[in-house]
């Protein structure tokens, strides 16, 4: 048992690693919260998963420019003081989006433009703290480090929807936003105790120039670039996100509180990973493990579809029984997603020297954020056309097609081997 249970050597062997880890958990779940509670906002104003959808491209663009010219910037400077300063005014603009809901704005616009703003400082925080990591654990303790970052994932996406869904249904969404406010000093609080961490080896000016750089950088090296790939065809094919209100409120029924049942269950079963990931640190085809998991990920969201499907619609008639088999499918779902984050940031950690690893985690943050955005685009969009059931059908089924696609243009990256980590 002690085998397979998480690696936690990381905690015990860096302080320094330990605050960062227990401060950006309790922040995860108020940051998840908002997420939630946005989205549940967006649907009960316009009554449109299209309009949901699109909540993704307003947090894109801000998303792409922070990323890719913030991780510039963490190469450039003292990472310690570019994640405090990018956590200030995430937590600055999370006391905005309280206010919109306290003062009743009730103003789809302005909760774009929120998120936007948020997107646009979380591409820098995220680029800063993921780059931090290989500098408080030594290389072999990367996928165990990686790994519990996944239970910090875990837990804030398990406990923030299910919260969500329980504070929007019993408080309304103004004192939901208010816990994320509070639960984001703790962030704060862990970048503030950090030693300082400033840049090593060759530096560059932050600015184009750099993100050219680093950009030219990942060109060259087909294993680091197909990490960012093939997230792209999980992400944008089979990301259910936008399509959970209408399936709360229209299929399944149970309205906000279903919603964050089946967002917390993606999240359980990546927190289930993270937890008995042991075995992980012993897996040496890395990329191979990738595609399998992705595979895995495409199959169960079409799962939940078809579930959804057969399910039909139960708006006003209690909830469907077929919940559990739509709950049962995310969770299988979140640890396929786990798995996969777990090896491609292992990848990209290993295979990458540390003065570039800014750009390239700038890089990685657009791919893992955006993707997500541009997913909910596509299944807001198909959401509309083929109803929401059949959307994550054929999304789960395009999503697989697109890997193997991947595998086969990409060899080498399904033969990657993690004692001989090549870029």
């Amino acid at each position: 048992m002690r085998n397979l249970l998480a690696d936690i050597t990381p905690l015990r062997e860096n302080a320094d690693y330990r605050r960062l880890w227990l401060g950006l958990g309790l922040s995860s779940i108020g940051t998840q919260l908002t997420v939630v509670a946005v989205s549940l906002q967006v649907y009960a104003l316009s009554q449109s998963t299209l309009v949901v959808g699109l909540l993704g491209i307003f947090a894109l663009l801000p998303l792409v420019i922070s990323g890719l010219y913030g991780g510039s910037i963490v190469d450039a400077h003292d990472r310690r003081k570019v994640a405090l300063i990018s956590s200030a005014v995430l937590w600055i603009i999370t006391i905005c989006i309280a206010v919109q809901a306290w003062t009743g704005l009730q103003n789809v616009l302005v909760l774009y433009l929120l998120v936007a703003a948020q997107s646009g400082a979380a591409g820098i925080n995220q680029a800063a703290r993921s780059a931090i990591i290989p500098r408080l654990v030594r290389p072999a303790l990367l996928p165990a480090a990686n790994a519990l970052s996944m239970i910090i994932f875990g837990l804030g996406t398990t406990i923030g929807p299910l919260l969500a869904g329980v504070l929007v249904a019993g408080v309304g969404y103004a004192w939901t936003y208010t816990v994320d406010v509070l639960t984001f000093t703790a962030a704060l609080w862990a970048l503030f105790k950090l030693p300082s961490l400033p840049p090593v080896g060759e530096v560059r000016r932050a600015g184009i120039k750099s993100v050219l750089e680093g950009l030219r950088f990942l060109g060259t090296k087909p294993n680091v670039r197909m990490t960012f790939l093939v997230d792209l065809c999980a992400m944008v094919f089979a990301m259910p996100r936008a399509l959970l209100p209408a399936i709360g409120a229209v299929w399944l029924g149970g309205g906000a509180t279903t919603a964050g049942v089946l967002l917390a269950a993606i999240a359980a079963g990546s927190l289930l990973a993270a937890l008995f990931s042991g075995p992980l640190g012993h897996i040496r085809r890395q990329g191979l493990a990738v595609i399998w998991s992705i595979t895995l990920w495409g199959a169960s969201i079409s799962g939940m579809g078809a579930a959804v499907a057969f399910g039909g619609h139960h708006a006003g008639a209690g909830t469907s029984p077929w919940i559990v088999a739509a709950v049962a499918a995310l969770v299988v779902s979140g640890i396929a997603d786990s798995v996969s984050g777990v090896f491609r940031s292992t990848i990209l950690q290993s295979a990458t020297p540390d003065n570039m690893r800014g750009r390239l985690q700038g890089v990685f943050i657009v791919v893992v954020a955006g993707g997500p955005r541009l997913g909910d685009l596509f299944a807001g969009g198909a959401g509309q056309v083929f109803g929401e059931a059949m959307a994550a059908v054929i999304g789960g089924i395009l999503c697989i097609a697109a890997v193997w696609l991947m595998a086969r243009w990409q060899p080498r990256f399904v033969r990657y081997d993690a004692r001989h980590p090549e870029p």
